[in-house]
């Protein structure tokens, strides 16, 4: 595919939000464009040059259909890219980007404390069925990083914000810098940020991966993932490989509904960075509560990094408490403005614990082995979601 046109380049966030992938239905006027939900479309009368495994021609829906196409449009516009694939979920786009850059022998570096299904692609799969070389490290140290790099290293991945769940900051431009220089390629998992916040691109990473289900979206009905980068080549190559050939393309449904979600993200995403800040404040002078792990709090350790790099910090707070995994529960569950669910990026606030029998808890920083609390604020009242926490921690005698 080409590079993705887009008429509302050196605009505004807001406005490209609103504008970009927009155009009047040709068929009525309509000034919003419809949902399509054909498998199969009207083939061109001579079939001689038909590429069946394409992307490029209108044909079968695991080959593209018009909605995810504006969807991809949008996104590339919001993170300023050259090219961008609108999958069905994070996960679809995370192994989509893995599976088309990886073969048996290559090596990946990736971070200590990541997302789990980041952890079981590589730690599990890749390494135990295709042979590849799979390095955790601490993605905060370059100086582990750069001992991690070697020159049979092909892919380097990165999530930062969060190191998820514990929300730790990585140094885009400089891992992209060593990774560069052993000939090997950075991804970074942006869904934390959001365009918003953070634009690796623009800090020398080659692809970067959102899980548009989460703020972007911003509403929690719909999935879906995106693969962005300006390297035309191999995201024809993902779209070939992992698209067409494994079948992990977004429903046109689920598309049309990120992309209404999508027009009011800017809008969204700078509330929740004013709102998650005042909450993680808050939380800080709590007696009970051991520690809070938000990258906009300056007793954060990569606050300054933070600060170099993002626009704004994020709607995710992480935190602990005194209190054993039980307690902990039956902490989120007495909330009433916050919803006791998974996920994040929603309109309204989600909690979840991660309690200290975690499989992976050993792999976290020490303050985090006791269990903690992944927070996900929302666009409730800021006042309103301290006054829930502090009715919750009354409750359970804290």
């Amino acid at each position: 595919m080409a590079k993705k046109q887009n008429k509302f380049k050196g605009y505004d966030i807001y406005t490209q939000a609103v504008h970009t992938g927009t155009d009047y239905d040709e068929g009525t006027g309509a000034v919003r464009r419809p949902l399509h939900m054909a498998d199969s479309y009207k083939l061109p009368d001579d079939l001689s040059k038909v590429n069946y495994s394409s992307t490029d021609l209108l044909m079968y829906s695991r080959n593209g259909n018009p909605n995810q196409h504006w969807l991809e449009e949008k996104v590339a516009a919001l993170y300023n890219a050259d090219d961008a694939i609108v999958l069905a979920s994070g996960v679809a786009a995370l192994h989509a980007l893995f599976w088309t850059l990886l073969k048996t022998g290559d090596r990946v570096v990736y971070p200590k404390v990541s997302y789990m299904a980041v952890y079981r692609l590589f730690h599990e799969l890749f390494n135990k069925k295709f042979g590849v070389e799979t390095v955790m490290v601490d993605m905060t140290n370059l100086e582990e990083v750069k001992k991690a790099i070697t020159p049979n290293t092909r892919l380097v991945h990165i999530e930062t914000p969060p190191d998820n769940p514990t929300v730790g900051i990585s140094d885009i431009a400089e891992i992209a810098k060593m990774a560069h220089e052993n000939g090997a390629v950075l991804s970074v998992d942006n869904t934390f940020a959001s365009p918003f916040n953070q634009r690796p691109l623009e800090l020398g990473a080659d692809f970067v991966v959102d899980a548009l289900t989460k703020f972007i979206n911003g509403h929690g009905d719909a999935q879906g993932g995106a693969i962005l980068s300006n390297d035309l080549e191999t995201m024809d190559r993902i779209r070939y490989e992992a698209q067409v050939n494994v079948g992990s393309v977004i429903s046109p449904f689920n598309a049309w509904q990120i992309f209404r979600g999508s027009v009011t993200f800017p809008l969204r995403m700078e509330r929740i960075n004013q709102s998650t800040l005042e909450i993680a404040q808050w939380l800080e002078q709590r007696e009970h509560v051991t520690f809070v792990s938000y990258p906009g709090l300056e007793s954060h350790p990569h606050h300054d990094l933070a600060k170099r790099q993002m626009k704004g910090f994020g709607g995710v707070i992480s935190f602990g408490l005194q209190a054993d995994d039980k307690t902990i529960e039956q902490f989120c569950a007495h909330l009433k403005v916050v919803t006791f669910a998974v996920s994040l990026g929603h309109d309204e606030s989600l909690i979840f614990p991660q309690p200290s029998y975690d499989e992976r808890i050993d792999l976290y920083p020490s303050q985090f082995h006791k269990g903690f609390i992944r927070f996900s604020v929302g666009l409730e009242d800021p006042q309103d979601i301290i006054q829930d926490l502090n009715q919750a921690f009354h409750a359970i005698g804290l």
